[in-house]
């Protein structure tokens, strides 16, 4: 267990007694707890794990804690500790504490669901979805917490879409469960149950693509940003603070589901056209010509072709396309006008500028975040959506704000050699520094 940090070995030495203590009352009644039912149901989870991408696991858990008291419901967990499916060493030290984690869910929604004992349908559906939302709960919640810590992962990151998380599975599995465990005392018996198999395994396979479809999505944006920052690397970190700023402003706009991950997608995204602009151009020493001006300024083009094939990216394409319009039709590329561009576009936009006016750049320092919203304020109505400032506005006085990343190993704060791009700079910087004349001054984004 050495390879894993302390506080995620504290937290397994913690869990697994835990577990152990859990399912010991069952093992100590003996010929009172029904083994028979237990040894079937615990040999269906330790298939399961095997199985590939479909796990049997989840519904076998809740079947068992629709019908067999607490203790014995938390045994069916513990042959994990040998068959379940981790990746990366120490094996033993995983395998124990999915099976703990399991252990402990699977006890608390078998309390939650003594009721289901006696009740008939419909009556039991209510049962039987609050023990499995309390199953998932408490996975989604012990893995978030070992993540944190066994990843060195930011607390928001390692808790975002614990709703999803929670929500879809116990909706998918716990009337599939119910279903099981009906015919489980039905006439038919344990093997008329093995009918409700067919089912949960079509589900599991379901949530599984789902999971690995998301997981691909994610991994595609990381390659694409990752792209940008190693060509123009003094913008590191820039590209996925504007998609946290763009669904903060969003969320305040009422913006959720589909919609509130395309903002966070576009938000990321937004410079990925930069992939198609010369790197001589990005890191050029000193002010740009007007001609290399333009051809920088294609990046927003650029992107909107880069991603045109990328089905789930269908909806980011019009904001990594417009971000750099202006509501008085004097940005760039088609110089659209206030109503003429997307919304998705002036959440961007809004976004952009505020992370490149809070963040230090090699030609001025980061702003106070008071002093980019009055920036923006000042801009509103000429360059930027009002109602995008203030829901910025409102999102950071809830939130508040971190713009800056840590630099890497040897880098230094400020880079000394970078090109300068003309839309990041600001009207007034906070402390004085030289310009070249010929710099268009106004406040927001990136070229």
């Amino acid at each position: 267990m050495g390879a894993l940090p302390a506080a995620a070995r504290a937290g397994i030495a913690c869990a697994v007694p835990a577990a152990v203590a859990c399912g010991a009352p069952a093992v100590c009644a003996g010929r009172h707890t029904p083994w028979a039912t237990v040894a079937l149901l615990a040999a269906l989870c330790a298939l399961g794990e095997r199985l590939p991408r479909c796990s049997l696991t989840p519904p076998a858990l809740l079947t068992g804690a629709f019908l067999l008291p607490p203790a014995a419901a938390a045994l069916l967990a513990w042959p994990l500790a040998l068959t379940a499916r981790v990746t990366g060493p120490p094996r033993w030290a995983r395998r124990s504490w999915r099976a703990a984690m399991y252990a402990l869910a699977t006890a608390a929604a078998a309390r939650l669901c003594a009721p289901l004992r006696t009740a008939r349908l419909p009556g039991a559906l209510l049962p039987a979805l609050a023990g499995a939302l309390t199953l998932f709960l408490v996975v989604a919640v012990l893995d978030a917490a070992i993540r944190t810590a066994a990843e060195h992962r930011p607390v928001r990151a390692a808790w975002r879409g614990l709703p999803r998380e929670v929500l879809v599975p116990a909706l998918v599995y716990g009337p599939t469960a119910l279903l099981t465990a009906v015919l489980w005392h039905s006439a038919y018996g344990p093997p008329g149950a093995l009918l409700a198999l067919p089912p949960v395994c079509v589900c599991s396979w379901f949530l599984d693509r789902c999971r690995r479809e998301r997981a691909a999505h994610q991994a595609a944006i990381r390659a694409l940003v990752q792209a940008v920052d190693l060509k123009d690397h003094y913008t590191r970190g820039h590209s996925e603070r504007v998609g946290r700023a763009s669904v903060l402003i969003a969320r305040e706009l009422g913006v959720a589901g589909e919609r509130l991950e395309a903002l966070r997608f576009a938000g990321t995204l937004h410079d990925v056209g930069k992939l198609g602009v010369p790197t001589r151009l990005l890191r050029k020493d000193g002010p740009l010509t007007p001609e290399e001006r333009r051809v920088v300024q294609l990046h927003p083009q650029y992107g909107h072709e880069m991603v045109r094939g990328i089905g789930f990216l269908a909806e980011a394409r019009a904001a990594i396309l417009h971000h750099h319009e202006r509501l008085d039709g004097s940005g760039y590329p088609l110089g659209l006008t206030d109503r003429q561009i997307p919304e998705a576009a002036k959440v961007v936009a809004v976004a952009d500028a505020f992370d490149a006016m809070t963040s230090t750049r090699s030609y001025s320092r980061a702003r106070p975040v008071p002093a980019a919203l009055a920036e923006l304020r000042r801009c509103a109505g000429s360059q930027f959506d009002p109602r995008m400032v203030d829901a910025l506005s409102r999102a950071l006085d809830r939130h508040g704000w971190h713009p800056e990343v840590p630099a890497e190993p040897g880098e230094t704060a400020v880079p000394r050699r970078r090109n300068v791009p003309p839309d990041h700079l600001p009207d007034r910087l906070p402390e004085p520094l030289p310009e070249p004349e010929h710099r268009p001054a106004h406040p927001g984004g990136a070229v």
